[in-house]
């Protein structure tokens, strides 16, 4: 399990913390030591009281434990492993508290010890504990045989936090087959007698009527490409003219991009605007979810308790009426029975303590899968509709783009860039070589 750990002062103020729920569904007080108050705010604070009496800044060694988010580690699991790092940073008999904490579907173990000796009033230093702390991490993740995270196996295959990435964007071209696209227009162009039909017929399909250049006839599709009519109908140009008339009554290329920019962008921005209302609406039924859930457990963990709590009182009166008292008890001591009654009792009280962990570990492993559940599902919908929504965003900005004519040169500086590795490519090919001469591209 990661490991992490720091010394800090100001007990009260972390005591409030571990005992905060906020966004943890459940938080449990596993184990207080060596404190007079059961409170861990108060408990803290006497760590404090007593440091007053050294020179010691931060009175307190924090540590949290964290398991492999799929790994089911049982409450023996951690006091085994707290109980060697204790012994690894020589913290042995410390005053201590242990906290559960668990959040969508994971759970984990904060501790915190104090660092005062109080037989010589002094702080109790901590050479090294990243190391330690590392190396009894390692240890826990060999043991339990858990897959070992690259970077704690080896320092050299640690993830790079940052990555430098020249990006360059090609103009999106369109998904249609030329075919496909070639049978569109020549459709289009059979059904209709007139400017103003072929001009309906193409928008019908997604395409505008505009004028090009040289008083040409073309058609932009939604992402601005650029159509000759003549060419995708395969009717001479001539024809072209004779059944469309004088193009200019058509908006040229730039105007029809600027109109496809206008249209497309507001229907985008409404796309938008209902992907993160269904977004906000979808994380309200999931947060709503979650919150039945975690009452839900915490309902089933007070009923454990409370009836493993009744069936420990009920079985604590057995085991206490074997032991007999008077001059019959006298007798049983004196024959070796009260011995034998005693182990008895001693191993029935050992077996249902394990007994009421191990139902304890079962209920918290179901809850969690059940949180494990849920958060998968939310980071699920999280992923999809953040997809979508950046992809949106990043449409309507390609529309104010095209709007802007910035577009229109993008596959020309794309041709341009991709060019200059080839050339410097042939000429180092030809430098080698012994050629003076420079090729032709």
């Amino acid at each position: 399990m990661i490991l992490k750990g720091k010394q800090r002062a100001h007990g009260r103020q972390l005591g409030n913390y571990l005992l905060k729920i906020g966004q943890n569904e459940h938080v449990e007080i596993h184990e207080l030591r060596g404190f007079v108050t059961n409170y861990l705010p108060s408990a803290l604070s006497e760590v404090d009281a007593i440091s007053k009496g050294t020179r010691a800044k931060q009175p307190f060694f924090s540590l949290s434990m964290n398991p492999p988010p799929s790994e089911r580690v049982s409450i023996k699991a951690f006091e085994a492993a707290i109980e060697q790092i204790e012994q690894k940073l020589e913290l042995d008999d410390q005053p201590r508290a242990i906290v559960f904490h668990e959040k969508e579907g994971r759970r984990h173990a904060h501790v915190v010890w104090s660092r005062i000796d109080t037989a010589e009033m002094k702080a109790i230093n901590l050479p090294f504990f990243k190391m330690k702390l590392k190396d009894v991490s390692r240890e826990l993740y060999l043991e339990h045989d858990w897959k070992m995270p690259p970077g704690l196996a080896d320092r050299k295959d640690r993830n790079p936090l940052n990555y430098s990435r020249e990006e360059w964007q090609q103009a999106r071209r369109v998904g249609l087959n030329p075919k496909d696209i070639k049978r569109i227009f020549q459709d289009c162009w059979a059904v209709s007698d007139s400017r103003k039909a072929f001009e309906q017929a193409l928008l019908a399909q997604g395409f505008v009527l505009a004028r090009g250049d040289r008083r040409g006839y073309v058609a932009l599709d939604y992402q601005g490409e650029v159509y000759v009519i003549a060419k995708y109908t395969g009717v001479r140009t001539k024809a072209v003219r004779e059944r469309l008339g004088d193009p200019l009554a058509l908006p040229m290329v730039e105007q029809a991009k600027a109109q496809i920019s206008d249209r497309m962008a507001a229907k985008l921005r409404q796309y938008l605007k209902d992907a993160e209302n269904e977004k906000q609406n979808l994380s309200a039924a999931l947060e709503f979810k979650r919150l039945q859930l975690v009452e839900r457990q915490r309902s089933e963990r007070q009923h454990l308790e409370q009836m493993q709590s009744e069936r420990w009182e009920a079985e604590t009166n057995v085991r206490a009426k074997r032991l007999v008292g008077g001059l019959k008890g006298v007798w049983h001591v004196l024959t070796g029975k009260h011995a034998k009654v005693r182990r008895q009792n001693e191993l029935e009280t050992l077996l249902a303590m394990q007994r009421d962990r191990a139902e304890k570990d079962n209920l918290i492993f179901k809850h969690i899968e059940q949180h494990q559940q849920l958060s998968q599902r939310q980071r699920n919908a999280q992923y999809r509709h953040k997809l979508e929504i950046e992809e949106l965003r990043q449409d309507i900005y390609q529309y104010r783009e095209m709007k802007s004519g910035k577009l229109s040169k993008l596959r020309e500086d794309f041709l341009k860039t991709s060019e200059k590795p080839k050339r410097s490519l042939l000429l180092e090919w030809h430098r080698k070589r012994g050629r003076g001469f420079e090729p032709e591209i």
